[in-house]
């Protein structure tokens, strides 16, 4: 029921899937857990000595079988706070490192979800304006919403100013990214509506393709070209397009 959840927390499937079953049944013998966890029962022991290494089961010696119980779920936020801790207290340092590189021109891709989330988290580290052309609503897509909320409080806060064209089909169907991002907009006319988005910010240009009205694919593609001059030319191309739309 949780061991996808568990499982992107630093758990293996086994792992997750045996702390699971624990929680459920409770203090359990191997045997059982193997039952219900519908783990093979010689592969239980390398993931259980994992998780008593976590610190999230500890095993209780008796005479016969061992048996095994979780520790309070809180835990995992626990181990989620160290590490955050961890990251923080060199974060300056990657910083240094990461900014200390010229990225003057480059070219690079993005893959997923996750590179979408990466691009989104450009625009704030740059912290320019964006300009966005071929705008599809997908930054409504509930599988970043909780990113989104955390994206649109930090762009508000650096003062960062969305101008999007969209397709047309947003103002037709009154799409509610209307409501979610609050900014100037205005629509492309009915016969150019594409399937992908082109997103201009600093010295990044940043076309996206696979995306849908209101979706993004788990496959999307953001491909990132990163040229101030191509950016700015793009910029003006954006104001052309701008004066001529609704």
């Amino acid at each position: 029921m949780y061991s996808d959840i568990l499982s992107k927390i630093d758990l293996s499937t086994n792992e997750s899937k045996i702390y699971e079953t624990l929680l459920i049944e409770g203090e359990s013998p191997v045997g059982l857990i193997a039952t219900k966890s519908k783990i093979n029962r010689r592969n239980i022991y390398d993931a259980m000595n994992r998780l008593i290494e976590k610190g999230l089961v500890f095993e209780i010696l008796q005479k016969g079988e061992n048996r095994y119980k979780a520790v309070d779920p809180r835990k995992l936020m626990e181990i989620l706070k160290e590490k955050e801790t961890a990251l923080e207290s060199i974060m300056p340092d990657l910083d240094e490192l990461y900014n200390g590189k010229p990225h003057e021109e480059d070219v690079y891709i993005y893959r997923g979800i996750e590179g979408w989330k990466n691009f989104m988290r450009d625009i704030l580290r740059i912290g320019k304006d964006v300009h966005i052309i071929g705008g599809k609503g997908a930054w409504s897509d509930p599988k970043i919403a909780t990113f989104r909320d955390y994206f649109f409080a930090e762009a508000k806060k650096k003062g960062i100013k969305i101008t999007v064209l969209y397709d047309h089909e947003i103002k037709k169907g009154g799409h509610k990214i209307l409501s979610l991002l609050k900014g100037d907009h205005r629509f492309l006319p009915e016969d150019y509506s594409t399937s992908a988005a082109i997103t201009v910010f600093g010295n990044q240009i940043v076309a996206q393709s696979n995306i849908t009205v209101g979706k993004i694919d788990d496959n999307v593609t953001s491909t990132v070209i990163v040229n101030d001059s191509l950016a700015e030319t793009f910029r003006t191309w954006f104001k052309l397009m701008w004066s001529t739309c609704k």
